[in-house]
């Protein structure tokens, strides 16, 4: 069963949350947030499950604004679990390094 990475462009008023920032101690507050997941399902399946509340983060339930495919397509699809979910840790920490806020699981 292939996998895909997703990366998912989160309103500013992410911001709000405590969580999120110490999370993202070092984020720059004028560039993007982001969410970082991986599935079996494409990735549009996946963004409509989190903004309905199925196996949803919160933070895309609330904040969610669109995919961002530029971040992602490029690595899909992916063969094994363990692979989709080291390129999920790997996409964070790149974007964390750019000075964004990242929620990933």
């Amino acid at each position: 069963m292939p996998y895909n990475v997703y990366v998912i462009e989160l309103d500013k008023e992410v911001l709000i949350s405590k969580k999120f920032r110490e999370r993202n101690p070092h984020m720059n507050t004028k560039l993007a947030c982001y969410y970082i997941g991986q599935t079996t399902h494409d990735p549009n399946t996946r963004f409509k499950q989190h903004k309905t509340g199925y196996k949803a983060n919160r933070f895309v339930k609330k904040y969610g604004l669109r995919l961002i495919s530029r971040k992602f397509k490029k690595y899909n699809p992916i063969e094994k679990r363990e692979e989709a979910e080291q390129i999920e840790q790997w996409l964070t920490e790149k974007l964390r390094k750019k000075g964004h806020g990242v929620w990933s699981n």
